[in-house]
């Protein structure tokens, strides 16, 4: 905290990269600038689209706490963020996924976390907003972190994490310092392969470089997350647990099997039987999508599986590297 009664400083960092997502991008704006616990300010960083970069500069050119930049670094969404680290000015710098709406107490849930003074990170839920305008009755909510989503299986309330999770999230400037920035070459690359797991990987790194922080999940500090058509099948489901073995081979490469597959082995020794028990027991009471749900379960641990394998060979032939940089946090004051 900068002082005894001075309220927490927040910066929200929102990358983007396409015009496709205009509307979504402004509302994403708008629930950041209502929020109840004020942000300092709201940082644009696009990711090499001029075309982008010059409109938004023209919608907010009059909007002071609204700040657009270019993504400094290479393509993707982890050198998005860390330009917008290194921009921003706020003592926690929060992330909102472009295509998202947080929720007016968002960031006043987060500044609550940081009360005590051995947080480092607090994340939030992410809630679906289902094109189709509902779930498919296929598609288990044990799996809801295929579309960026909190999933089936995360404790309820405050509770103390491995890591966050990256499209609703907030870190106190000190962990980027201990730990350098997002790793480049694990994430998103413009959405050309569902990637993901850049924040666990950062998280691990954090908790290795400071073995006492605390990372923390409250699940009051809500987004909705739009999540497009082409995600509600069964083809993108696929792509995506693929793509997460692929990066969690990267992370346990990176931080050793044991850290960086420790929540996935209760995860999947846990939450996944459940799930695939209450599908088929859905089904033989008639309900709807029943077997659907425990056959996806199952074809989803398959395929990360399958993808973690090849993901693995790769990292042990160094073709599937990632590198971390420090973040120059020079622009904060």
């Amino acid at each position: 905290m900068s002082g005894t009664d001075a309220p927490l400083t927040i910066s929200v960092v929102i990358c983007v990269y396409t015009e496709d997502r205009w509307e979504d991008i402004l509302a994403a704006v708008s629930s950041v600038r209502a929020q109840s616990h004020p942000a300092r300010e709201t940082l644009l960083v696009v990711d090499h689209n001029e075309a982008l970069r010059d409109r938004l500069l023209k919608e907010y050119r009059e909007t002071r706490d609204v700040r657009v930049l270019a993504n400094a670094g290479p393509r993707g969404l982890s050198a998005g963020r860390n330009t917008g680290i290194a921009a921003s000015r706020g003592e926690v710098i929060a992330f909102l996924d472009d295509d998202a709406v947080a929720e007016r107490d968002w960031l006043r849930h987060f500044a609550e976390g940081y009360a005590d003074p051995a947080v480092v990170a607090v994340g939030g839920r992410t809630v679906p907003i289902w094109a189709s305008g509902r779930r498919p009755d296929w598609f288990p909510e044990e799996f809801d972190w295929v579309v960026g989503c909190t999933y089936r299986g995360l404790p309820p309330g405050r509770v103390r994490v491995r890591n966050v999770l990256g499209g609703n999230a907030s870190f106190r400037r000190e962990a980027f310092d201990a730990a350098g920035g997002f790793a480049t070459g694990i994430g998103r690359d413009d959405d050309k392969r569902p990637l993901g797991c850049e924040e666990t990987e950062l998280c691990i790194r954090l908790t290795r470089a400071r073995p006492d922080a605390v990372l923390l999940i409250d699940d009051r500090a809500v987004i909705h997350h739009r999540v497009p058509e082409v995600r509600e099948h069964f083809g993108y489901f696929r792509t995506r647990a693929y793509a997460e073995g692929l990066s969690k081979a990267l992370v346990a490469r990176s931080v050793g099997a044991g850290k960086g597959l420790e929540s996935e082995r209760r995860y999947a020794t846990r939450v996944l039987p459940a799930g695939v028990v209450r599908g088929l027991r859905d089904a033989v009471l008639a309900r709807p999508g029943g077997a659907g749900r425990a056959g996806a379960i199952v074809a989803g641990v398959l395929t990360a599986a399958g993808g973690y394998v090849v993901g693995s060979v790769r990292a042990r032939r160094g073709a599937a590297t990632f590198s971390v940089a420090p973040v120059d946090g020079g622009a904060h004051g």
